[in-house]
């Protein structure tokens, strides 16, 4: 008779479950101008790089638009470099000619009055000294205004240095929409969906492409409710492509969903692979063992020699004296296909599987597979 032994070994208990690869997050690309499509410069599949060029949009009016700015600062900055470098200096220099002649003025009109208080000067001489010397004092006040406003913190210059910086403020908006017109990817990944061609007339909001990023990739499993209480963050796992079967890789159960879908009594949850395969790509179907739990050097006994194991006596079909002997057993961890056996029977023992037919008493001659 064909039996099984008890042994010692390391014994694991897993959760299989099969799922999908999906990124944390994907990034969704579109316009931010209206514009007619001139080129697609990426296709569906591709790795990209932060800040390549995806798609460009039609540019002559946007191109026109920045040349035109370009001339309102350039013509700005000309009309403050008048008021700094021309009419400054020339407003400095009649105001010294104002002075001047005020001083001028000024001697004539003493000379008129001491002449006039002497009996040596008509009355109208010294009406026309003062006369001279009044305008003369009102061309020193009007030089006076031109130079302030024409120096730093005058209304000229502070109307001028407003209008550069509109002009200055105009041109960054037309660089801007410029740069709009050549829609780059944000971040290094992989294109995951494309919805644009040539010829398109594309507008803000409207989804041109997908980016799935680099960076960790989650294998999103749907497991059955009843391995909720088995299931536990950190937990490690060994997960393999559908597609490359023979290829495992590492991961380990970064979330468990808090609310359970109760259309197909499951429970979502992810897990975080920390280097990726160059093979693994979004959406993948892939199969995962999750270790739940793990024995090191116990007592093993394969499930099929077990009676009766999920009840409230487990017991085994055993050898005593060359004759089946029911034999209880206190079990404790059951992995995949074994289980721990805590009391009832040692080890090396012999276990009859369960569908040898044979009955307690009969004598038996064991052989170990």
């Amino acid at each position: 008779m064909v039996v099984d032994r008890v042994v010692r070994a390391d014994l694991v208990r897993s959760v299989v479950a099969s799922g999908h690869v999906e990124t944390p997050f994907r990034v969704e690309i579109g316009a931010q101008i209206t514009g007619t499509v001139a080129e697609v410069l990426a296709e569906e599949g591709q790795r990209v790089t932060r800040g390549q060029t995806l798609v460009a949009i039609e540019a002559r009016e946007l191109e026109a638009a920045l040349v035109q700015a370009d001339g309102a600062v350039a013509q700005a900055e000309a009309r403050l470099r008048q008021l700094t470098e021309l009419t400054l200096p020339s407003a400095r220099e009649t105001l010294a000619q104002a002075q001047a002649a005020l001083r001028n003025a000024e001697a004539a009109h003493q000379r008129v009055a001491e002449l006039a208080r002497n009996g040596h000067a008509a009355r109208a001489a010294l009406d026309e000294a003062r006369r001279a010397h009044d305008i003369a004092q009102s061309q020193v006040a009007a030089a006076r205004l031109l130079v302030f406003s024409a120096s730093p913190g005058g209304s000229d210059i502070v109307l001028a240095e407003s209008q550069r910086d509109q002009a200055r403020a105009a041109r960054e908006t037309a660089r801007s929409r410029l740069a709009y017109a050549s829609v780059a990817a944000p971040r290094d990944g992989i294109l995951i969906a494309r919805e644009v061609e040539r010829g398109m007339v594309v507008q803000p909001g409207r989804r041109l492409m997908a980016l799935a990023p680099d960076g960790d990739m989650h294998l999103v499993l749907q497991i059955d409710e009843r391995n909720l209480g088995l299931l536990a963050t950190g937990q490690p796992a060994l997960a393999s492509a559908d597609a490359y079967p023979d290829r495992r890789f590492a991961a380990h159960v970064a979330h468990v969903g808090a609310a359970i879908d109760i259309a197909r009594a499951s429970v979502e949850v992810k897990l975080v692979v920390p280097e990726p395969p160059a093979y693994l790509r979004q959406d993948m179907t892939v199969s995962v063992d999750i270790e739940v739990a793990r024995r090191h050097d116990v007592l093993v006994l394969p499930v099929a020699a077990l009676r009766d194991p999920r009840g409230p006596q487990p017991w085994v079909m055993g050898v005593r004296d060359g004759r089946a002997a029911r034999l209880p057993v206190r079990l404790g961890l059951r992995g995949d296909g074994a289980a721990e056996i805590l009391d009832g029977i040692a080890e090396g023992e012999a276990a009859i599987p369960v569908g040898a037919g044979i009955a307690a008493g009969q004598r038996i001659r064991p052989v170990a597979r």
